[in-house]
């Protein structure tokens, strides 16, 4: 919402000298925010004055163009222009559209115009220009070019030399509100002065009460209100009110103010009936429009759209109606979306005489849901879907035909149409102690009720406390809650203290969360981001990546209220939104990332279901917790990494090594150290991943912990993802029921390793990982580590067999081993590998 300043002077005690800026900062004191500001002389500034065409002469030029050598009078007789100039200028102008005797706008040398255009004394077609005769859209006040401005097509007659951008209301600024959604009566200069007498406790005019609606009197234009499909119990239209002004012309110029504002509002200047239409809107709040009766044939019906019906709207597009959209009618057929937008027919025009203003007060959802539908983010949607002053409808009305027949002349009728029920005023009780104990402030009666007052309600006393009946304008006040956060808010949220609760002696984080913090902290310490993604799915990647195998009928939770209908579902793996976090990121140049994130997943079982919301303001008991918790499905915590591109920058004197699939093990080990839990890793298969380079990572006791390894190529092609991208997905809830309540770390010791190295040959269908526990298990308590380094198939290797080379490391807790000793435990690891595994010792 733009809000002139002069505009608001009107109706709000501003100070003369207060600029746009410090309007928005007292407004920001009672929750509006504040967006930007306009003023036209940040580009349009200089000596523009009001000047008289003493003389034309036509010339023709060389190019063939007739020009005009203009004598202009900028200055009254016996004083000097505004650039210290003569008088009287020599202007060169191209237009023809005036004569003398004609005032106009004439920029002088110095000034300057939107566009940074910037006028000066300068030669042009043999003559010396002073300065320029202006044009509507030289001074940015329209689109107009086709000739100069002529003031008494306004009529206006200024005198010569005075302030042509205070004639056009130029000199004005305007502040840029935002209004939020529950605060729909300042979209409004009465709703904007009402805020700021809040802010600054200072008075305020309102402009409704200057404006005295005629009684309801004569059969005036009939009006009939047939709504068949009632929304939430409500009616589409409860009140339409109806004035018909006669004999008006409709073409006569609208008051260069009332344009001025117009403009500065950011609405354009159109025709003296929708000017008017508009100007009250932004007055009063309440949207009007203007029909042409004569165009009109009999009565006006608001009422349903029927099946099949199509209306071309004002923006020349045809529009395929919903049965839900409510219309406005009249026998020949459909007039305008009602509250959205009017249609071609019936439309006010130049050579319209005759003049009905509607003003009707249409219901919020109604008109949300149409507008939304059609795309049609009207003025008067934006203030229907928030809510309008029911009670204003008559007196926007009048406002309206006082405006177009001082203006337009022509007289208005005197039958008034009143038609409909307006909603009942419903009073609100507050006891007396409920905004303190919510706000924590101390008010007193007086100051609550004295606030309430000042707000626009009507304070009665009640045992314990007042019956409240909130002002028509504000539909939004409809619980205590809505009271006492109005009351905090004209108060002054400044004066709410802030006070931090004492934490309880004793606590800290729970063993879960400490775990939880160590991991997500080792990740960000070896070099990954965290990032956030959203648990929204569709059902094909809960399929792929929610289970290890391929399941048909795998179970999801499906919302009720998807943010997009292509993800409708609650994630089972946390790998889809990595994926598509891993994709933004690459798609804007970050080709080399690795990413991670803790979350939970939702992993129903059987049914599940819900139980009835709790009241508020109280520990639920015991019992209803229980049943709450029954009807949500298991949400294990989860941990997962995605990898791509290589693991550092290329540079100078250094090859970056790419990411495969051993870093997601590596990292599955990093957690596995955090966590104090041994995680161990076998051949897997996943059908998200790459059948030859999966991992399933497992517990010794044997429950699976989750998956790692390089993705399906189909898959990352299916997603348009990075070739080769590895990831990793692991259950911290295992993890953490596994851990190590004490993790201790091992002393240094002071003896030195004994190291031997053994190759053993196997069949070449064993796993590494299933050699490497048999001779861990069978080399014995001298075993400080073991590990695979090379593996080799091929030449002095027999068919199906394959060498695995292991370097193990021998070390005592209190003295050195001696060879035969270590040489002891490798032979005992070597026998029991030969006795599981066939495995035979290579020479």
């Amino acid at each position: 919402m733009r809000v002139p300043l002069t505009w608001l002077r009107e109706y709000a005690k501003v100070p003369e000298g207060a600029s746009a800026e410090d309007v928005m900062a007292d407004l920001v004191r009672v929750g509006l925010e504040e967006e930007d500001v306009h003023r036209p002389s940040d580009e349009l500034y200089g000596p523009i004055v009001v000047g008289q065409v003493l003389s034309v002469e036509a010339e023709e030029a060389s190019n063939g163009k007739t020009i005009n050598w203009c004598q202009v009078q900028v200055a009254p007789e016996g004083m000097t222009a505004a650039d210290g100039g003569d008088a009287v200028h020599g202007i060169v102008c191209g237009a023809h559209n005036f004569s003398a005797g004609d005032k106009v706008v004439v920029t002088l040398p110095g000034s300057v115009l939107p566009g940074d255009f910037k006028i000066a004394a300068r030669k042009t077609y043999g003559h010396v220009s002073e300065g320029m005769i202006a044009s509507v859209r030289e001074l940015g006040i329209g689109d107009d070019h086709d000739g100069i401005l002529v003031l008494g097509t306004l009529g206006l007659d200024p005198d010569v030399g005075s302030d042509a951008l205070k004639l056009l209301g130029l000199d004005d600024e305007a502040a840029e509100l935002n209004v939020t959604p529950d605060r729909g009566y300042c979209f409004s200069i009465r709703g904007v002065a009402r805020e700021y007498s809040h802010a600054t406790s200072t008075g305020f005019t309102d402009p409704a009460g200057a404006v005295s609606a005629p009684p309801v009197a004569g059969s005036g234009f009939e009006v009939r209100i047939e709504d068949n499909a009632p929304i939430h119990g409500r009616t589409g239209c409860d009140r339409f009110v109806a004035r018909v002004v006669r004999g008006i012309d409709a073409s006569a110029p609208t008051p260069p103010w009332m344009s001025a504002r117009l403009r500065l509002a950011g609405m354009r200047s159109i025709s003296l009936v929708v000017d008017v239409t508009n100007y009250v809107m932004l007055e009063l709040g309440q949207p009007l429009h203007g029909y042409d009766v004569d165009q009109l044939s009999g009565a006006i019906t608001v009422r349903r759209a029927a099946p099949g019906e199509k209306l071309k709207t004002l923006d020349d597009k045809e529009r395929q109606l919903d049965p839900e959209d409510l219309l406005i009618t009249d026998d020949a057929g459909i007039l305008g979306i009602a509250g959205v937008m009017g249609g071609e027919r019936g439309e006010a025009s130049p050579s319209t005489s005759n003049v009905l203003i509607e003003a009707a007060h249409f219901e919020e959802v109604g008109i949300a849901r149409s507008a939304r539908r059609h795309r049609l983010p009207s003025e008067a949607s934006k203030r229907f879907e928030r809510g309008v002053d029911w009670q204003i409808a008559p007196v926007a009305a009048e406002r309206a035909v006082q405006l177009l027949t001082k203006f337009g002349g022509g007289t208005a009728d005197e039958a008034v149409t009143d038609v409909g029920k307006s909603p009942q005023p419903v009073s609100i009780f507050l006891p007396s102690d409920y905004a303190t104990s919510r706000i924590g402030i101390d008010f007193s009666d007086k100051q609550t009720t004295s606030t309430l007052t000042m707000l626009g309600a009507e304070v009665q006393p009640a045992d314990g406390g007042w019956n409240v009946t909130p002002p028509s304008w504000r539909p939004d006040l409809s619980e205590k809650a809505d009271l006492s956060e109005e009351i905090a808010r004209l108060v002054g949220y400044d004066k709410i203290p802030s006070r931090l609760p004492v934490a309880p002696p004793g606590r800290g984080l729970t063993r879960s969360q400490q775990q939880r913090r160590r991991v997500v902290q080792a990740l960000a310490d070896s070099g990954l981001a965290e990032v956030l993604s959203y648990p929204f799915v569709s059902a094909e990647a809960n399929q792929l990546f929610g289970s290890a195998e391929e399941a048909a009928d795998l179970q999801a939770i499906r919302l009720a209220n998807p943010i997009s209908s292509e993800e409708p579902f609650l994630r089972r793996s946390l790998l889809p939104g990595l994926l598509e976090v891993l994709k933004r990121n690459v798609g804007r140049g970050f080709r080399n990332t690795a990413l991670y994130e803790s979350g939970l997943v939702f992993l129903p079982d059987g049914q599940y279901g819900s139980a009835s919301i709790p009241p508020l303001g109280q520990k639920p008991p015991q019992q209803e917790i229980e049943s709450l918790l029954e009807g949500i499905p298991d949400q294990p915590r989860r941990i997962a990494t995605v990898m791509t591109g290589t693991d550092s920058p290329e540079g100078a004197g250094h090859s970056p090594r790419s990411w495969d699939w051993a870093d997601p093990l590596d990292t599955a080990d990093l957690v596995g150290s955090v966590l104090g839990v041994t995680i161990l890793r076998r051949q897997g298969k996943h059908q998200a991943f790459h059948p030859g380079r999966t991992a399933e990572l497992h517990l010794p006791s044997g429950i699976v912990a989750g998956y790692a390894g390089e993705l399906h190529p189909k898959v990352l092609a299916e997603l348009d993802a990075p070739a080769r991208t590895v990831a990793l997905e692991l259950d911290l809830d295992v993890l953490f029921a596994a851990a190590a309540e004490l993790i201790v770390a091992k002393p240094i010791s002071t003896f030195p390793v004994a190291t031997q190295d053994v190759a053993l040959v196997v069949d070449a269908d064993v796993p590494a990982t299933d050699v490497l526990a048999v001779l861990r298990e069978g080399a014995g308590d001298l075993l400080e580590d073991a590990a695979l380094f090379d593996i080799y198939s091929g030449s002095g290797i027999a068919e199906g067999k394959k060498s695995l080379a292991f370097g193990l490391r021998f070390r005592a807790p209190d003295r050195t081993l001696t060879s035969e000793e270590a040489s002891a435990a490798r032979s005992a690891a070597v026998n029991l590998a030969a006795e599981r595994l066939g495995a035979v010792q290579r020479a």
